[in-house]
C-alpha cells in the first residue's frame, strides 16, 4: 500500500513537530527541504517519519530480515501531483553531479554528469516574489524539459519591434547587415539558438557575467539555484555559445567563489581541459567601510575570478601591462630640450636604421639630473611616470655624459652603427682611442617601468568611481569599462565580433563600440529599455564617461534593437507580476482562452486541486508549470501562417526574412 497525495496532510502533522523547518508559518509544506534532508538521511527526520504507524506500514519492507525504508518511493510521493503524468514529476529534481550513477555526496569521485544529458533547464531570470516562497529556490522559475520536448523550444524565433538607433534617433527597419551591432530582448538560451544560423563560427570573443548564485543578488536576476540546477542552466547556454565562436575565439566568464570550482569543471567538459587558458583574479573591492565590520568574524571577499577558455587556437592581440608600483632609482637623468615629438621621431628613425637623423635628434638634447632641474618632483611617482618618455637610466659605463657633452662629445668619433635595445638605443664607435668603452646606451624609463599584469589584476578600480559610466545608474553588479577594455583588446582586433548574453548594463557592448568592434548582446530584464539601450544611445551620441577620453571617443556608429516575439512568455510575465490570488486567477482565465497549456496536464483535475493551494506563491508556481515552455515565443517557421502573419508589421516581417537570410527567396 502507499500513502496517496491526500495523505500529505497526515505527513504534514508529523512534520509540524519541527516548527517551521519543514512547514512555513502560513502552512505551506517545504517539500524541497524535506527531500534534501531525506537525501542526507537526517536522523531526526527519519526517526519521526518511521515512528508514525501509517508511514511505517506504507514505506517499509523486510528484506532478508532487515527492515528497509523505501526512500525513493516516499520522495516520489512528495513530488507527485495527480494532474501530471508520473513520468513528468518523477525525475523533475534528479539533475546533478554524479559519478558511477551516484550523486557526488555518495562518492569520493567527482565526474560531471547529468542523468539526462539532453535535458534543458528552462530558467526565467526574474526573481520577483521569490522572497516569500517556500520552495521557490529552483522549481518556481526553473523547469526540466526532456529531450523529446526541447526541439521546438530551441527553434529560431520571430523577432519584433526591430529598430536601428544612430545619431538621429531610432527608426523601424526592414533589414540587417553583417556590420550591424545587435541587442536582443528575451530569454538568452532561446535567443542564442535564434542567433545560430546567422552567427555560427563568427564570434571572436564572449564575455559573460552570469548570476553568481549567491541568493542575494543585488538586481532582478533569479540568483537562487542549487549547484546542480545552476550548472544545468549554464551548460545549456555554454554549449550553444561555443558553436558561435570562431576557431580562434575566446570566452571569459566572471564568477566568484560560489560557483567558481563548479563552472571550471563544466568548462573543462564543454571546451576541453586542454583549452583552458587562465584564471584571472580581479581585485573587486577593499577591506574598508562595511567590510571592516566583518573582519573579526570572517575573511573579507575582495576578488572575483575570470575564467578564460579558447575554442581551439589562441592569439593574444595585446598583452596588458601596468606601471610598476615603485620607481627605479637608476632612472635619475632627464633629457632637456627634448619633446614628445622628438621621442616619437627618434623611435621612427631608429626603427628605420637612419643613423644621421637619429644623431640629429639626440645631439640637440641636454642631459641633466631630475633633482637638479625638478627638485620637488623627485618623489612624485605620477609625475615621473608621465615624464618617463624622456627620463633615462644613469647606469655605470652607459657613456651618457660623453654622448651629450658639449666639450668632448661622443660624436667626434666615427659612430659606425646604431642598434635598438629593449627600452632604448645602443650606439657604437670605431675609434678605439676614445676611452675604454666605445659603446653608449640610452635606456628610456617608459619601457622599463612597467610590468605584465599576468593573472592578478589589481590595477583596475572595480570598487567604485564608475557608477555613472555610460550615463546610467545600475546596482553593484556593474563592471568598469577599463576592465572590459583590457579583455576586449587582449583577444580581439578592430572589426571583430563580441558577444555578451548576460548584457545587464551593457558595459561590454558600450566598450566594444568605443573600441571599433561589433557586438551582439542579449538581455531579458525589462530594464533593457531604460538602462541597456539608453546607455548604447549615449555612446552613439558621444558619451564622455568611462574609457572615452582614453580612446578619444567622439560618438557615432549605430546598433539594432529587437525582441523575441512573446507567446506564452507574456502570460509567464503576468503570472510573476500578480499580487493577489484573484489577479492570478484572472491571468489563468486568459491562459485557458489563448495560451498553449502543457499537453501532459489533466485540466479538470488541475482545476479541482488548484483551489487547495491557498498560498499565492504555491498557486503561482503551479500555474507557471502548466504553461507549455515550448511555446514561450513564436517560432520563425510559422511566420507565414495566417494567424501569425497578421500579428506582424510589414517592417518586422521583412526584418525577419533578412535576419534569417530568406528575403527574396
Amino acid at each position: 500500500m502507499s500513502v496517496e497525495p491526500k495523505g500529505l496532510e497526515h505527513i504534514r502533522s508529523v512534520l509540524e513537530q519541527f516548527d517551521n523547518k519543514y512547514i512555513t508559518d502560513t502552512g505551506v509544506l517545504k517539500r524541497n527541504n524535506v527531500i534534501e534532508d531525506l537525501d542526507k538521511y537526517d536522523r531526526d527526520l527519519m526517526t519521526a517519519l518511521l515512528s508514525d504507524e501509517l508511514i511505517h506500514d506504507s514505506y517499509t519492507e523486510k528484506i532478508a530480515g532487515v527492515e528497509v525504508f523505501k526512500l525513493n518511493q516516499f520522495i516520489e510521493m512528495l513530488e507527485f501531483k495527480s494532474y501530471w503524468e508520473d513520468s513528468y514529476t518523477k525525475y523533475s529534481n534528479k539533475i546533478g553531479l554524479t559519478a558511477g550513477g551516484k550523486f557526488i555526496d555518495e562518492s569520493a569521485d567527482v565526474v560531471l554528469d547529468f542523468p539526462f544529458k539532453d535535458t534543458v533547464l528552462k530558467a526565467g531570470m526574474s526573481k520577483e516574489d521569490l522572497e516569500n516562497s517556500a520552495d521557490a529556490d529552483e522549481p518556481f522559475l526553473n523547469e526540466v524539459i526532456a529531450k523529446t520536448e526541447i526541439d521546438e523550444l530551441l527553434e529560431p524565433k520571430i523577432l519584433v519591434n526591430a529598430k536601428k538607433f544612430d545619431s538621429s534617433g531610432g527608426a523601424n527597419i526592414t533589414s540587417i547587415s553583417d556590420d550591424d551591432n545587435l541587442i536582443i530582448k528575451g530569454n538568452n538560451l532561446i535567443a542564442l539558438h535564434s542567433l545560430k544560423k546567422r552567427y555560427i563560427g563568427k564570434v571572436k570573443f564572449i564575455y559573460i557575467d552570469p548570476p553568481y548564485n549567491t541568493g542575494n543578488d543585488s538586481f532582478m536576476y533569479n540568483d537562487r539555484f542549487s549547484h546542480a540546477s545552476w550548472l544545468t542552466f549554464m551548460s545549456n547556454r555554454l554549449i550553444i555559445a561555443k558553436k558561435l565562436l570562431t576557431d580562434d575565439g575566446v570566452i571569459a566568464i566572471q564568477t566568484d567563489y560560489h560557483e567558481n570550482s563548479y563552472i571550471r569543471v563544466l568548462m573543462d567538459e564543454i571546451f576541453g581541459y586542454e583549452n583552458y587558458v587562465s584564471e584571472i583574479t580581479v581585485k573587486m573591492s577593499t577591506a574598508s567601510g562595511p567590510k571592516m565590520a566583518n573582519i573579526s568574524s570572517s575573511i573579507p571577499k575582495l576578488k572575483d575570478s575570470i575564467l578564460i577558455y579558447k575554442k581551439d587556437t589562441l592569439k593574444i592581440n595585446i598583452q596588458p601591462y601596468k606601471p610598476k608600483d615603485g620607481w627605479d632609482k637608476e632612472y635619475s637623468k632627464i633629457l632637456m630640450n627634448f619633446t614628445e615629438e622628438d621621442r616619437v621621431l627618434l623611435d621612427k628613425e631608429l626603427k628605420n636604421g637612419n643613423l644621421e637623423n637619429t644623431r640629429a635628434i639626440i645631439e640637440k638634447a641636454r642631459l641633466s639630473t631630475i633633482s637638479k632641474e625638478y627638485p620637488d618632483k623627485k618623489k612624485d611617482l605620477k609625475w615621473l611616470q608621465n615624464n618617463s618618455w624622456r627620463i633615462v637610466a644613469d647606469k655605470q659605463n652607459t657613456g651618457l655624459d660623453r654622448l651629450l657633452s658639449r666639450t668632448t662629445p661622443f660624436w667626434k668619433g666615427d659612430v659606425s652603427s646604431i642598434k635598438a635595445k629593449q627600452g632604448g638605443i645602443v650606439l657604437f664607435r670605431t675609434d678605439k682611442d676614445f676611452g675604454k668603452d666605445t659603446r653608449v646606451e640610452i635606456v628610456f624609463a617608459n619601457n622599463n617601468l612597467k610590468e605584465h599584469v599576468g593573472d592578478l589584476w589589481t590595477d583596475i578600480s572595480t570598487s567604485g568611481g564608475f557608477s555613472d559610466e555610460g550615463g546610467i545608474k545600475f546596482p553593484t553588479a556593474k563592471k568598469p569599462e577599463k576592465l572590459m577594455r583590457r579583455l576586449i583588446e587582449m583577444f580581439t582586433k578592430k572589426g571583430d565580433l563580441v558577444l555578451d548574453f548576460f548584457s545587464g548594463s551593457a558595459t561590454t557592448l558600450a566598450v566594444a563600440m568605443k573600441l571599433d568592434r561589433l557586438f551582439l548582446g542579449i538581455e531579458q530584464m525589462d530594464y533593457i529599455d531604460n538602462i541597456s539601450v539608453k546607455r548604447l544611445v549615449n555612446v552613439v551620441n558621444g558619451d564622455k564617461t568611462g574609457i572615452s577620453s582614453e580612446v578619444d571617443w567622439q560618438g557615432g556608429g549605430s546598433f539594432v534593437y529587437t525582441e523575441l516575439m512573446e507567446k506564452n512568455q507574456g502570460y509567464l510575465n503576468d503570472l510573476q507580476k500578480a499580487q493577489t490570488v484573484p489577479e492570478l486567477m484572472s491571468v489563468y482565465g486568459r491562459m485557458k482562452e489563448n495560451a498553449d497549456i502543457d499537453f501532459r496536464l489533466d485540466l479538470d483535475k488541475f482545476e479541482k486541486e488548484i483551489e487547495q493551494f491557498t498560498s499565492l506563491d504555491d498557486r503561482r508556481r503551479e500555474l507557471v508549470r502548466i504553461l507549455d515552455k515550448n511555446q514561450l515565443y513564436y517560432n520563425y517557421a510559422n511566420i507565414d501562417d495566417e494567424n501569425v502573419r497578421d500579428l506582424l508589421s510589414d517592417s518586422d516581417y521583412h526584418f525577419n526574412k533578412s535576419f534569417y537570410g530568406e528575403e527574396g527567396e
